[in-house]
């Protein structure tokens, strides 16, 4: 992947910022004309620099009220036990990140559910699917404070 310039970072925050943009309106912005914007952003695609373009949803709108972490030990590590485990939470649709993690535990789950009864069938499926789970810690989220999927490009 070659090194982005100035152009390709402002087309980036652009495109984060409003990814429905025409490429005529992206190219004033940026400052170019229409047919090198859209050839930059073609490489970009192709390099996957950009790997996608998605609505955005409020979870709400879906009944998806509750947002909760959880933190899960396991009793044993290896390669082919966190391969497991990647495998155990690829199907649960609630989860929308799983993260190895550094420090005192193993994974960082992220996960959307409409009720506290549906985070306990979660936790259930979690902990009984997951090969050698220890222990889990879990955090209720009271008030998202900032959510962003935008990604500073300076």
């Amino acid at each position: 992947m070659r090194q982005l310039d100035k152009i390709d970072r402002k087309i980036l925050d652009v495109l984060q910022q409003d990814g429905r943009v025409t490429m005529t309106e992206l190219a004033e912005r940026v400052g170019l004309s229409t047919t090198p914007v859209a050839e930059r952003v073609k490489r970009m695609e192709r390099e996957k620099v950009i790997t996608g373009y998605h609505a955005r949803v409020d979870p709400r709108a879906l009944g998806l009220n509750l947002l909760v972490f959880v933190e899960i030990r396991l009793a044993s590590k290896s390669g082919e036990l966190f391969d497991e485990v990647k495998r155990a939470l690829a199907w649960l649709p609630e989860v929308m990140e799983c993260h190895l993690v550094s420090g005192d535990y193993d994974y960082l789950i992220k996960a959307r559910i409409t009720e506290m009864a549906d985070y306990r069938r979660l936790l259930g499926h979690v902990l009984n699917r997951l090969p050698a789970a220890a222990e889990s810690r879990s955090y209720v989220v009271m008030e998202e404070v900032k959510e962003t999927l935008f990604l500073p490009t300076d």
